[in-house]
């Protein structure tokens, strides 16, 4: 039976387009919708050549129920956070239990809550001379960055990176490592 992941981005989209690259040519797995709080948010572009298009909603529609119907009645098996900025509520987490993720450009705890994203993270591992950054792929409760954690992989820093590099560094992870985490999952018992 196919499984169904819809994805939510609140910028550049880059994830959500390996995501979709990845998914492209497996049979069992739809992206099912591609759903974006910014109109003007680079992931819009990069559905294109999917032949996708981003359903953008407001802060009403997310926190007064109706988008959390409209995404019920699609019955997604897991819905992917990739770097969406806002918080899931406790009516999200529980209408889909385990099946809400995130990704977190450092290695929680270290650098996670309210605020920490992007560059703000890849500033903080700077100014700290981080030895090493890396991704944290996870589960979405109702605190920001505090779910159980489903992977962490790690790459090595040099006290000379730039906050950019320590960026490409990162990325470079979650590019290899979101979708094939995804893929894992889905066909695991708990998707």
């Amino acid at each position: 039976m196919q499984k169904k992941i819809i994805l939510f981005a609140s910028g550049n989209g880059s994830n959500v387009e390996e995501i979709c690259r990845f998914f492209q040519q497996d049979p069992n797995i739809l992206v099912a919708g591609v759903y974006t709080n910014n109109p003007h948010a680079g992931v819009i572009q990069r559905l294109k050549p999917f032949g996708l298009e981003a359903r953008i909603f407001n802060k009403s529609e997310f926190s007064n129920g109706g988008l959390l119907k409209e995404i019920s009645d699609l019955e997604p098996d897991l819905l992917v956070l990739a770097g969406f900025l806002w918080k899931i509520g406790g009516d999200w987490v529980a209408k889909f239990p385990k099946k809400i993720i995130n990704i977190h450009p450092a290695l929680l705890p270290k650098y996670g809550g309210k605020g920490m994203y992007g560059n703000h993270v890849h500033q903080a591992v700077k100014a700290n001379r981080e030895k090493e950054s890396g991704i944290t792929i996870h589960f979405v409760n109702e605190a920001y960055d505090e779910g159980a954690i489903i992977i962490q992989k790690k790459t090595p820093l040099l006290e000379s990176d730039t906050e950019s590099q320590i960026a490409e560094k990162v990325h470079q992870l979650e590019h290899r490592y979101f979708p094939i985490t995804i893929a894992e999952l889905l066909k695991s018992e708990g998707a």
